[in-house]
């Protein structure tokens, strides 16, 4: 029922579009030489296409995408800027969450040496959310003068996105894929998470994949949480490989987050712009991307995605 009710909802929108499009096309044929009334029916194309663009924005997605999304943020090359990247990257999607009307809920974070944090996790709530943040996979390079050493640097951080699955989505795992380990909690949350080994990090052996979990005060909630990440990046890998675009940078592997493997690149010295290295999208001001304005970033690389997609589906 959910499925089908969201089907007619897109019918619908569409059925007016066109409806509205073929009478703004008679309007203009009948209001030809009329100068004042063209200029009243051109004040009404932005809504017109605002239409448009709400339905190329479901186009782009597809069932798999209707998840919550969780979250994961490594910094890499850089040393303390690259930590201190890291950390705006956090704020930068927590704005952009802001501003959808999404919920959050950080996971765990673990602060740098100096300043920053080295990885963070987080869980982003909200229709389409993990749809949306899967075009943020991949490595993200800043250039700027670093405000620790006055020069120019560049830093890295890894952004890793994947679904939470709901119980009843099947992801195979087996035992001895897993290399599961305990530990004392490191971060803030009282005497309990400090003096018990609550905190639970669970490397899948085969990708190579890695998460820990510590928010949580009990061991098993902490490990229920580290599988859930599992589960999520084993689907969100599959779902790559079947578009033929997964990139070995996602697994998170902070040797990897480095030169050359960037999915996108913000210069912020000597001038101000953000590209997306896969689709060539270029924002001049980058200060509002920072600030959390990155959807036509995200929607740049969606739209190619569903064109790749489709094209796809022609050739089979």
């Amino acid at each position: 029922m959910r499925t089908r009710g969201k089907a007619e909802a897109t019918v619908l929108k569409f059925t007016r579009l066109q409806s509205d499009i073929e009478g703004m096309l008679e309007l203009i044929e009948l209001a030809e030489g009329e100068e004042e009334e063209l200029l009243e029916l051109f004040e009404q194309l932005p809504q017109l296409e605002a239409g448009v663009r709400e339905l190329e924005l479901e186009r782009m997605l597809s069932p798999d995408d209707d998840h919550d999304a969780l979250v994961a943020i490594n910094s890499g090359a850089g040393g303390t800027d690259a930590e201190d990247w890291a950390e705006i990257l956090v704020r930068m999607y927590l704005r952009w969450s802001e501003a959808k009307g999404f919920k959050t809920e950080m996971i765990e974070s673990q602060p740098g040496a100096v300043c920053g944090i080295t990885s963070a996790r987080f869980l982003v709530k909200g229709p389409n959310a993990y749809g949306f943040l899967r075009a943020e996979n991949g490595v993200h390079r800043l250039i700027r003068v670093s405000k620790f050493s006055g020069r120019r640097e560049t830093s890295f951080a890894g952004v890793s996105v994947v679904p939470d699955l709901d119980d009843n989505i099947e992801i195979e795992i087996k035992d001895d894929e897993l290399d599961i380990s305990v530990m004392r909690s490191g971060g803030a949350g009282g005497q309990h998470v400090n003096r018990t080994e609550s905190a639970v990090r669970i490397v899948h052996i085969p990708t190579g994949y890695t998460v820990r979990c510590d928010n949580e005060r009990s061991q098993h909630q902490n490990k229920a949480q580290a599988l859930k990440m599992v589960r999520g990046f084993l689907f969100e890998k599959a779902r790559r490989e079947r578009e033929e675009a997964f990139q070995e940078a996602f697994i998170g592997d902070q040797s990897e987050i480095g030169f050359g493997s960037q999915a996108r690149t913000y210069t912020l010295q000597p001038y101000k712009m953000v590209k997306d290295e896969r689709t060539g999208a270029k924002i001049g001001n980058a200060e509002a991307v920072l600030d959390g304005d990155l959807d036509e970033l995200i929607e740049s690389y969606l739209l190619l995605s569903a064109d790749k997609r489709k094209e796809k589906e022609a050739n089979n």
